[in-house]
């Protein structure tokens, strides 16, 4: 079950990143007090009574003038209605009701999602609740008073959240089916290679950097299984700061990797390996799904015996970080490496799946440490009792030891390189857990 999206909606200035990085717990996006300057990260993993929930700032309103300002708004709120399960319409108190925000509950109010109207700057329930009441005339129903500088009335507004939240005791039966989130930068050819999966033109394509309107799923079968692929293109044609394309795109891949079992990361071999690659790639791997990279449209380029081997130390370079992808050249035009994609598809989904048995992971532990002894600090060193496997997609591991304090990230790889060597686990993130166990 992937974890509902909640979106902040709101005018320039009404408190989006201070809200977000209140429920974020930590500084993540930039606030200043100037309108405009969200920058950085757009999403956040948050969790409340035990309901996690994935949380984006739809941010990006410039107050160039009036119009542009509403035009933006629609553009964040149509972003809301399309990606989130629950829209917070945030407003604020001190400059109170404007134009703009009739306009945009309007739209809120007939997509049919639930909109919870919160109004910021509230500082003192006391003093303001007066004009609180103004809001009720947006029609979004009970306006929630919040200060997100003074984190006053947050829980009382995620208790709300959380209510429209689906119960996982009346979900639907679970898909078993794989499903395939297919990522990347608008123009990759994410819509060209499912079309030619499918054998028919079921995607809308265009040489016109994001012309697919929406996220959409489609099933493609092959050898009697069922796939489903997930073409997170969804970027709007109207959108044409280059800014506002790439964090509509984050918010796309967020929603979809949050489905997935495998992201398929389309590369342009044209463009080459970029910056926005690899954040994109980021995504997937925090979310520890499986991860494919497909390097697009290689029928155009000209090759010579070290073109295929100096573009995959380019990609590597680049996502230093996830060295376990699986990664393969192919064209959508021309069908080339097509097949192979499921080959690879299949060996990903059955590594995140795969079990390790305890007996045989502490034989590994133990050959390993025998050969590189675990770190030490001042004379203290960490021992490892014992290592055993908790869950799978993404195969986690929890090992006992003597003290967290003594571990370190480059001894972790390296015993995570010795399980790889065994087992392989291609494709697929190995996670880590370290739990302490003291000395009798």
């Amino acid at each position: 079950m992937s974890k509902p999206v909640v979106a902040v909606v709101g005018r320039p200035n009404v408190g989006k990143s201070t809200l977000f990085n209140a429920l974020a717990g930590s500084r993540i996006s930039i606030v200043e007090d100037t309108p405009g300057v969200t920058r950085d990260r757009i999403y956040a993993d948050v969790s409340w009574l035990n309901y996690p929930f994935t949380l984006i700032a739809t941010g990006g309103i410039e107050p160039e003038s009036k119009d542009i300002i509403l035009s933006r708004m629609r553009e964040q709120a149509e972003t809301a209605i399309m990606t989130a399960d629950v829209i917070l319409f945030l407003t604020d108190v001190r400059q109170g009701l404007v134009d703009a925000d009739f306009k945009v509950a309007d739209m809120l109010r007939r997509s049919g999602r639930p909109v919870l109207l919160v109004v910021n700057k509230v500082d003192s329930f006391e003093k303001f609740m007066p004009d609180v009441y103004e809001f009720y005339n947006l029609g979004l129903g009970d306006p929630i008073p919040i200060s997100a500088a003074g984190k006053l009335g947050l829980g009382d507004m995620l208790d709300e959240v959380v209510k429209h939240f689906p119960d996982a005791s009346q979900e639907e039966e679970e898909d078993e089916r794989p499903k395939i989130a297919v990522i990347g930068k608008p123009n990759a050819g994410k819509s060209s290679i499912i079309n030619r999966l499918l054998g028919e033109e079921r995607v809308i394509v265009s040489p016109i950097a994001g012309t697919t309107r929406d996220a959409i799923d489609t099933t493609v079968t092959r050898n009697g299984q069922e796939y489903v692929f997930i073409d997170t293109a969804g970027l709007r044609r109207k959108s044409k700061v280059k800014e506002e394309l790439e964090r509509y795109s984050i918010i796309r891949t967020v929603t979809a990797v949050e489905r997935c079992d495998v992201a398929v990361l389309i590369i342009d071999a044209e463009e080459g390996i970029t910056e926005q690659d690899a954040k994109i790639a980021g995504i997937a791997h925090e979310r520890g799904k499986g991860m494919i990279i497909a390097v697009n449209k290689w029928d155009l380029i000209e090759k010579d015996n070290h073109t295929m081997k100096e573009f995959t130390e380019k990609i590597w370079e680049k996502l230093s970080y996830m060295p376990y992808a699986e990664l393969i050249f192919l064209s959508a035009k021309t069908g080339q490496r097509l097949p192979k994609l499921f080959d690879l598809i299949d060996a990903v989904i059955a590594n995140c799946a795969l079990r390790v048995q305890t007996g045989v992971l502490n034989e590994i532990l133990t050959e390993a440490m025998a050969m590189k002894q675990p770190p030490s600090d001042k004379g203290k060193r960490l021992r490892i009792y014992y290592i055993t496997q908790v869950s799978v997609k993404p195969p986690t591991f929890v090992m006992f030891i003597n003290d967290k304090n003594l571990t370190h990230f480059s001894y972790t790889r390296y015993i995570e390189n010795q399980i790889r060597t065994t087992f392989g686990f291609r494709g697929t993130p190995l996670k880590f857990i370290y739990r302490e166990r003291k000395e009798k």
